[in-house]
């Protein structure tokens, strides 16, 4: 009988073990937490402000309007307000402080820069990688430019010329090719602008294709960043005549042309940047009074802009860092506002050009923050009183510019 309970006691110990380790298992081993999504970035903020100490100088022999010869400026504050907003979609809303030209009591104001919804596409392998944007967004070419030169000091020399705003209302498009060699851009805005509503039913169409054909010659780091843009800008407005009136002839449907196309070239390295442009514009107007007595009458004019501008700190291209907080800073514009018309009475003359003119030094107090002292001035070609230019000016300039 004992031997028969000893027998019988190993077999039921085994089953009790068994029975008892998944229950072991369960209690000392607990189960892995199931993965928690990823959070989403948080809301990005930077921003940029500008502005300058500037002292102006006569251009002709009569005093300067109400003695305002100097003064402290802020040209610009803009915010950065960059979030995701889901897959693949992210929003970037950019304010602008700036100082107010219209009849306001307020020295400054503040407005919408950029509010834009944009779309990703997966970068590929290669580098390509392709975007949508819609809202309030970069005009085709204005920005780019500004990647070589300071804003700051001044505006692009298109834009200061008049040709069209930096941002405007409309849907875009970006490329980027791949293996580093340029992107393209296409835009369709509404035209007047993101400072202006709009104001008629047509649109402006715009395309950019910018190469970096030298991005992977990485034995001539100098030459890596030589760009080479072209774009076109085909644009139209309405006819001032367009909802008709008391004696005219009838309403105007027909749109007026206002094209403009241009050429950069660009280099871009921390010890130098060049930039050259060429571009022309071609504006229909109309003259008359859209009556029986007065037709209506429509013309045309055409202008032109070449501009050239430097940066160069000559201390980097000699101590071992390749860095320098100094450099030199220079740029001419010569824009002809009407090199040929059609159709105008009295046409301007043919040289009615002017020239703009920027000379000065910079210096780095740090990554974010610049300081210029700078000469610009903007005259007739021949330097005369003329009023060739829309306003034109004299001084010396004390800028600074600060990100963060």
């Amino acid at each position: 009988m004992l031997r028969a309970c000893l027998s019988r006691f190993p077999l039921a110990a085994l089953a009790a073990v068994l029975a008892s380790a998944p229950l072991a298992a369960q209690t000392t081993t607990p189960a892995p937490a199931a993965a928690q999504p990823a959070a989403p970035p948080p809301l990005s903020v930077s921003g940029l402000i500008f502005g300058s100490y500037n002292y102006q100088l006569s251009t002709t022999p009569a005093q300067l309007a109400n003695q305002n010869d100097n003064g402290f400026i802020v040209d610009r504050a803009y915010l950065n307000f960059r979030a995701p907003a889901g897959d693949r979609l992210s929003i970037r809303v950019t304010t602008d402080v700036y100082q107010t030209t219209e009849a306001a009591a307020n020295a400054y104001t503040i407005r919408a820069k950029y509010a834009f919804l944009q779309y990703d596409v997966p970068r590929s392998p290669s580098g390509a990688a392709a975007f949508a944007r819609l809202g309030i967004l970069q005009n085709v070419v204005i920005e780019h430019i500004e990647g070589f030169w300071p804003r700051y000091l001044s505006q692009t020399a298109i834009e200061r010329a008049g040709f069209f705003s930096s941002a405007d209302v409309g849907v875009a498009a970006g490329y980027t090719l791949p293996s580093k060699m340029g992107e393209l851009y296409g835009t369709i805005t509404n035209g007047p602008g993101y400072t202006s509503r709009e104001r008629d039913r047509f649109k402006d169409f715009a395309l950019r294709l910018s190469l970096t054909p030298l991005a992977n010659q990485v034995s001539t780091p100098l030459l890596q960043t030589f760009t080479i843009t072209g774009w076109g800008y085909k644009g139209a407005i309405a006819s001032s005549f367009v909802n008709s009136g008391a004696g005219q002839v009838g309403a105007v449907g027909k749109a007026l042309d206002r094209s403009r196309a241009g050429v950069f070239v660009g280099l871009k390295d921390p010890r130098l940047v060049l930039g050259g442009e060429f571009a022309m514009r071609h504006d229909g107007g109309e003259t008359g009074a859209n009556t029986a007595a007065s037709p209506r009458v429509e013309t045309t004019t055409t202008g032109r802009v070449l501009s050239g501008f430097t940066q160069i700190r000559p201390f980097a291209f000699t101590n071992g860092t390749g860095k320098s907080p100094f450099g030199i800073v220079a740029r001419y514009d010569r824009v002809s506002p009407s090199t040929a018309t059609t159709n105008i009475t009295t046409p301007p003359p043919s040289d009615n050009s002017y020239h703009n003119l920027i000379g000065g030094v910079f210096y780095d107090v740090n990554q974010r923050a610049q300081f210029a002292l700078d000469y610009q001035e903007s005259l007739a070609s021949n330097n005369g009183l003329s009023a060739a230019p829309p306003a034109q000016s004299k001084g010396y300039y004390l800028h600074f510019m600060v990100n963060f």
